[in-house]
């Protein structure tokens, strides 16, 4: 008895340091989350931030298409462009670029891909101005590290709950979670800065025009003012004709026409007036 105890006691040992080491890699991770939020909060620009964000962002784009050190002929540039497109927002003549410019190789496209994106971005800057765009980074940077780090939280858990089953193909699941877990954080890291550079790409900055806000405002108030006189010249008359209201709030029947009682009354029947007479004899008499 003693000995199975103590070999149930060994097996539980190695179940809580098993899930002790397993905790360890998610509070790494977690370490390294939180520095980066608190160095965001603590920062009033994250332009810097921002800017590395779109280098590293693009040059990954871009060798997805074109590997490095590869021939012309290994290039994808339809995908490349496509790409630019959904990640940057921006449409680039990559392929005229190539075809006009024979010069044009893969350093120096990376570079002339890099200052377009830049340009484009600086007169997004401009138009919303340099400290609305920097708040607007900040929170946005902020926002995206929140949903991710929720969704990554998720994944290592369904991880962590089912990672034992690599033991069945001869693997040690210890190592087979810290391998998984540092990809899937370097994703999580990789995807923050692309679906931050995605949502500041996309973001439209509408500025108007003093004069034509102006004319707009004065076109909507003519329009408002034309319906307020429709309003009241087909608005209906708010009382009876033939009901009116008295000072003490009692409504008081007002008839527009004299009442006539065209009913005949029998000369024997009772008089209308109340006297108990009969009509004959009342206010049916004859003289």
């Amino acid at each position: 008895i003693e000995k199975a105890q103590r070999k149930v006691e060994g097996r539980n040992f190695d179940i809580r340091k098993q899930l002790l080491e397993y905790d360890d890699v998610a509070n790494e991770q977690r370490k390294v989350i939180y520095h980066m939020r608190d160095t965001l909060l603590a920062n009033e620009d994250v332009g810097d931030t921002i800017k590395g964000f779109r280098e590293e962002t693009l040059t990954q784009v871009i060798n997805e298409h074109i590997p490095p050190q590869s021939l012309p002929e290994q290039w994808d540039v339809p995908g490349l462009e496509a790409e630019i497109y959904s990640v940057f927002g921006l449409q680039l003549p990559i392929g005229q670029w190539l075809d006009e410019d024979d010069k044009l190789y893969e350093d120096t496209l990376r570079v002339k891909i890099l200052e377009q994106l830049e340009a484009a971005y600086m007169e997004k800057e401009d138009m919303a101005g340099r400290e609305a765009l920097r708040n607007f980074e900040k929170q946005m940077l902020l926002r995206v590290v929140d949903d991710l780090w929720k969704d990554h939280l998720t994944t290592m858990d369904h991880l962590r709950h089912g990672i034992h089953l690599r033991g069945y193909a001869q693997k040690n699941p210890k190592q087979e979670y810290k391998r998984e877990s540092f990809n899937l954080f370097q994703e999580l890291l990789d995807s923050i800065k692309r679906d931050t550079i995605r949502v500041l790409s996309h973001v439209q900055v509408r500025r108007e025009d003093p004069a034509e806000e102006e004319e707009r405002m004065r076109r909507e108030a003519e329009a408002m003012a034309q319906r307020m006189q429709f309003q009241h010249a087909e608005a209906p008359s708010l009382v009876d004709p033939e009901v009116l209201e008295d000072e003490q709030g009692e409504d008081t029947v007002v008839p527009l026409q004299p009442q006539r009682n065209d009913q005949k009354i029998g000369r024997n029947e009772p008089c209308p007036c109340g006297s108990g007479k009969k009509y004959k004899q009342c206010h049916g008499k004859l003289d």
